[in-house]
């Protein structure tokens, strides 16, 4: 056993430049509340109604959708999530490993930009449903034309950053809470319009058969006609769409910083919670609000916002939905690129530099401009950090496996990798060369440029290095992994046992949860299933909408009381 002394180089190191010790690892339940509460957001009535704009057909986003959300766990799973459970590092602290200093440091800048301004526009969608709430008029402009927006966007965004601020514990907690509510929610407000657009389509309140449900898809939601009223894209483009979405993530390897929490490898497989319950039947739920709320309104899908969506779909609640799932997004974002200005001002905490980026946020998020790019912004984004996850990725699953050395650009001392910095730049000329020549989909690009990178980075990594030997900096780099095992040993030995809460109280208040979704998708069904009438729809809405409300306050209460105690309970 290493002498107290031995470990005072770890305590002065900050706790994230240090692999995550195995007494701070969560189970899968972790990652699926995460996961789901992340990707069950404001964007997703946002994508709905892009998937309407773009021209999809109905059945093209049932498979589609399908197949590229599956590909898209896949991808977390097998190139991720073994990384990330390997190493127990952030991507940001492992490339320094890999590529140097200046490398890193160029790229730590690029990702808090990217998720400063993500969380900015989660912000921004959250305060449309409280504009909406309060009847501020709508911000058109790229700037805001209204000061209590801006206060509404202050207060809302200061939410994201304190929860934000507190780390992946506190990110959990929350999305943890909020995952069940938005599943039911999303599944609701689909349940609750569909009777709209089944009226408006078939002349009757409920479609009778599989049959009547695609016509009414295609005739007044999926069309296949895009905005311009020419063909819309097919099959293959929305099975890229789904895939690419968060190529940011899982090919450019951003999510280790979440699944190096992780036990196992295997839960990768927890990012399905996200991808089937949010990218799959929050898309599609949100595009039947959407043509709802428009044929309700009079206007098409495209001119409506998020609150006016879920307003129409859910009552007052959507106020809620609009407010939370913009909320989960922005505080995981933040806490993202929290962790990448930490990398970047190693000697201040995750927290202080999570609240300075977060200010910024706040800044950033005044402006509507920013939601109104977040696609294009997520696109871009993706393609340029996919030669980066690339990079990482060839160093660490190829290179053994080739002979070449893991970490030979630090072995020599390297300020920063040459071979590294140009497989980036000249990944990304590839990259944005092939979108420019337009030679295929740009939802794959990511594909080929990742694979090239690969590459070429192994490729000249060999010649400036990696194929040679370095024993004795290997020793050194053994010797301190043993020394960090030990301290978190040391660490976890001083932990005390954590209880759970067992008490009949705590149970009740868990029950009383469950049974106020149970409610809720009760009320929804009697809403599409029980309306024989026009006139019962709507008193079947109001009805919907009033108890709902009461069932969402019950539900937000209780949960919130339950994981307080159990909190309260582990911490004494």
């Amino acid at each position: 056993m290493k002498r107290t002394s031995d470990y005072s180089r770890l305590e002065q190191m900050q706790e994230e430049q240090l692999p995550v010790p195995k007494h701070k690892l969560h189970d899968w339940t972790h990652f699926a509340g995460l996961y789901a509460a992340e990707h069950v957001a404001a964007t997703e009535f946002v994508i709905g109604a892009t998937f309407v704009a773009l021209g999809v057909k109905t059945m093209d986003i049932i498979i589609g959708l399908l197949i590229g959300n599956v590909l898209a766990v896949l991808s977390w799973t097998l190139i991720t999530s073994p990384i990330a459970v390997d190493t127990r590092l952030s991507l940001y602290t492992y490339l320094k490993k890999i590529a140097g200093k200046k490398m890193s440091y160029l790229y730590d800048w690029a990702n808090v930009l990217i998720f400063t301004v993500i969380s900015g526009a989660m912000v921004t969608v959250s305060a449309t449903a409280v504009r909406f709430a309060f009847d501020i008029p709508a911000q058109l402009n790229w700037y805001p034309t209204n000061v209590w927006f801006i206060l509404i966007v202050v207060l809302v965004g200061l939410f994201a950053v304190f929860v934000a601020m507190y780390g992946f514990n506190a990110v959990t907690e929350f999305s943890g809470i909020c995952a069940p509510w938005l599943f039911v929610m999303f599944a609701s407000g689909a349940m609750v319009l569909l009777p709209a657009l089944s009226l408006s389509v078939i002349g009757k309140t409920i479609p009778e058969n599989w049959s009547d449900l695609i016509s009414i898809g295609d005739q007044s939601i999926w069309t296949g006609l895009n905005s311009r009223g020419e063909p819309g894209i097919g099959l293959l483009e929305v099975i890229g769409f789904a895939w690419a979405a968060n190529t940011i993530t899982h090919f450019g390897l951003i999510d280790m910083a979440l699944l190096r929490f992780a036990k196992k490898k295997i839960y990768g497989l927890a990012t399905s919670s996200g991808m089937m319950f949010g990218h799959y039947i929050a898309w599609i739920a949100a595009g039947i609000m959407g043509a709802g709320a428009a044929v309700i309104l009079g206007k098409t899908i495209v001119e409506l916002d998020p609150g006016d969506v879920a307003y129409y779909a859910l009552g007052w609640s959507g106020f809620i939905i609009v407010i939370v799932a913009g909320w989960t997004t922005a505080i995981t974002n933040l806490y993202r690129a929290g962790l990448a200005a930490q990398a970047i001002f190693y000697n201040h905490s995750r927290k202080r530099t999570t609240l300075l980026v977060g200010l910024a946020m706040v800044v950033i998020a005044c402006f509507p401009f920013v939601f109104s790019q977040i696609l294009p912004l997520l696109t871009y984004a993706g393609l340029l950090v996919v030669p980066v996850g690339a990079i990482v990725f060839a160093e660490h699953q190829i290179f053994p496996r080739i002979g070449f050395t893991r970490y030979w650009s630090k072995f020599q001392d390297f300020t920063h990798s040459l071979p590294a910095v140009a497989s980036w730049i000249i990944g990304l000329i590839f990259g944005f060369g092939l979108n420019y020549l337009d030679v295929m989909s740009f939802y794959y690009l990511f594909i080929p440029t990742w694979l090239f990178t690969i590459m070429v980075y192994t490729f000249l990594a060999g010649r400036y290095g990696a194929k040679k030997t370095y024993p004795e900096a290997e020793a050194k780099e053994k010797e301190f992994n043993d020394l960090v095992d030990d301290y978190h040993e040391k660490l976890a030995a001083e932990k005390s046992i954590q209880k759970k809460d067992t008490s009949f109280f705590s149970k009740v208040l868990k029950v009383v949860a469950i049974v106020a979704l149970g409610i809720t998708l009760v009320l929804a069904i009697i809403v599409l299933f029980g309306s024989d009438t026009e006139n019962d729809y709507f008193a079947n809405r109001e009805a919907f909408y009033f108890y709902g409300f009461i069932c969402t306050i019950a539900y937000f209460i209780t949960a919130y009381w339950a994981m307080k105690r159990n909190k309260m309970k582990i911490e004494s």
